[in-house]
C-alpha cells in the first residue's frame, strides 16, 4: 500500500512518534570502532540553550529551521520540546531539502502544511533564497529565526547553504539569526579538497569554502556572516551563537556520545558521512554512487566495470583504505535493478584516510580502466569540484596527485581565512 506524505505524517503523530526520521532506520548512537576514543558526553547547542532556561528566547516570536536531525540526546525532536514548552513562543518551522520531517528524496522538499503533531505552520525554504525566502520569513510573522541541522562536513552538502541562504534573508527581512551547534562529524581537524570558485556557484557550494571544510555550523555561520553576507543582503545578519560543550576538534561522531539520526534518506551511517566529501563525486559521472543501495557513497560501479578498478585503486595505497572488488544492484537511481561491478571502499585508518584525494583516485583510475566512462552531460562535476580544473586535469590524462597538487595554494589561502573563526580546541 502507497502512503501519501500528509497520511503518513498524520499517522505518525496519531501514533506519538512525531519527530523520528521518516523512511529511515531507528536513530541510534553510532557505535565505536575498535581503537577509537573514549566518549565525551558532548551538549548540543540545543541542549545547552534548554539548560538555560531558553532565555536567548525571551520575549521573541521564534520560528525553527530544522529537519529529522534536530533531537536531543533523548531523542525528543527539539519543535515537539519547544512547542511543549510555555517559555517559548515557537511559531512557525521552516523546512529543507528532504523536509522537516524527512519524507522527501534527494532534490524534493515537503511543500507548505500544517504539522499534525503540533499543528504549526511548516513553511518550504528548499529551492528559494534572496527576497523570496525573506518574504517567507515576514509572512510567518517572527522576529528570530533559529537554525538547527546536523551537517556532514562537505561543501556540496545543501544544509550549509541553506543556513547561508536563511543567513541572507534574515538580513532582508531585519530579523535576527540564531544557530546552535551540532559536532561535525569526521572531525574539524583540517580543511581539504579544492575551494569553490564563484564563477561555478550553485546550491551545492555558493561560495569559495573547500571541498571538506573541517568548520562545525556555528564556525561557518561565523565565517558567512563576515565574508559574505553583507554582499548579497546589503549589511550582516544580527547573528547569534549557541557553541556545544564537550566536543574537540578531533572528534569523530562515535566520541560524542550522540545519537545519530540519518540527515538525508542516503546519509545512514557515519560511515557514510566519512566518504561522502571524495565519493559524492561520482555524481557528477555515469557511474553509480551507490544510491539505492545500503552503502551509499561505499560502493561504486557500473555496467561493465571488473575486478580491474578495484585492482588500480590499491595499487596506489592510499592511506586509511582498501579497496574490495563489489557488485550490487541499485534498488532506484542509476542502473537500478540492474547488476553492476565496482569497488566498495573499507576505511581501516578513520585518522589517516583523505576522503577527497581518495575520491579523485577513484576517478582517475575509473577512466583508466574502464572505457565507458564519461562526464554528466550537464558537466555537474564541475559544481561539485567547484571549477572546470579537476575534469579537465583527469581528461588530460593527469594523476592523482597532480589533480591534487593543483588546488594547495587555493585552499593555503581558505585555510587562513578559517582559522580566524574556530571556537573549539
Amino acid at each position: 500500500m502507497t502512503l501519501s506524505r500528509r497520511l503518513l505524517l498524520g499517522r505518525l503523530a496519531a501514533t506519538g512518534a512525531a519527530g523520528a526520521a521518516l523512511a529511515a532506520a531507528p536513530a541510534t548512537a553510532a557505535a565505536a570502532p575498535p581503537g577509537s576514543p573514549a566518549r565525551r558526553p558532548v551538549r548540543t547547542g540545543f541542549d545547552r540553550l534548554a539548560a538555560d532556561g531558553y532565555r536567548l528566547f525571551d520575549g521573541h516570536s521564534v520560528g525553527i529551521v530544522t529537519n529529522p536531525t534536530g533531537v536531543t540526546a533523548e531523542l525528543r525532536h527539539i519543535v515537539d520540546v519547544l512547542h511543549a514548552d510555555a517559555r517559548v513562543r515557537l511559531r512557525a518551522v521552516f523546512g529543507p531539502e528532504h523536509g522537516f520531517r524527512g519524507t522527501a528524496q534527494a532534490g524534493g522538499s515537503e511543500g507548505r502544511y500544517d504539522d499534525p503533531a503540533t499543528g504549526l505552520p511548516v513553511y518550504d525554504t528548499y529551492g528559494r533564497s534572496g527576497k523570496e525566502l525573506a518574504d517567507v520569513f515576514t509572512a510567518s510573522g517572527v522576529d528570530t529565526v533559529v537554525f538547527d541541522i546536523q551537517d556532514v562536513g562537505a561543501r556540496f552538502y545543501t544544509y550549509i547553504w541553506t543556513l547561508y541562504d536563511c543567513m541572507v534573508a534574515a538580513a532582508l527581512a531585519g530579523k535576527r539569526f540564531v544557530v546552535l551547534d551540532r559536532p561535525n562529524p569526521v572531525t574539524g581537524r583540517d580543511a581539504a579538497g579544492p575551494v569553490l570558485d564563484p564563477a561555478y556557484a550553485s546550491f551545492v557550494g555558493r561560495k569559495p569554502i573547500a571541498q571538506a571544510h573541517g568548520m562545525t555550523v556555528t564556525e561557518l555561520a561565523r565565517l558567512f556572516n563576515e565574508e559574505f553576507v553583507a554582499a548579497d543582503a546589503g549589511r550582516r545578519v544580527r547573528l547569534e551563537t549557541v557553541a556545544m560543550s564537550g566536543w574537540r576538534r578531533d572528534d569523530f561522531f562515535d566520541a560524542t556520545g550522540l545519537p545519530w539520526v540519518p540527515p538525508s534518506p542516503n546519509m545512514p551511517t557515519p560511515d557514510t558521512a566519512l566518504v561522502y566529501a571524495g565519493t559524492c563525486l561520482f555524481e557528477g559521472t555515469n557511474l553509480s554512487e551507490g544510491r539505492g543501495t545500503t552503502r551509499p557513497f561505499e560502493l561504486l560501479g557500473a555496467e561493465g566495470i571488473d575486478r580491474r578498478w578495484a585492482a588500480a585503486a590499491g595499487e596506489l595505497a592510499l592511506p586509511g583504505v582498501h579497496f574490495r572488488e563489489a557488485y550490487f544492484a541499485p534498488a532506484f537511481s542509476k542502473f537500478e535493478g540492474r547488476t553492476v561491478g565496482g569497488v566498495q571502499l573499507h576505511v581501516s585508518d578513520r585518522a589517516a584516510f583523505d576522503p577527497v584525494r581518495t575520491g579523485i583516485a577513484l576517478l582517475v583510475t575509473a577512466k583508466q580502466v574502464w572505457d565507458g566512462f564519461a562526464w554528466r552531460p550537464d558537466l555537474g562535476i564541475d559544481r561539485l569540484t567547484g571549477s572546470a580544473t579537476v575534469r579537465t586535469m583527469i581528461d588530460k590524462g593527469a594523476g592523482t596527485e597532480d589533480v591534487v597538487g593543483a588546488w594547495q595554494q587555493e585552499l593555503a589561502r581558505f585555510r587562513a581565512v578559517r582559522r580566524r573563526y574556530l571556537r573549539y580546541p
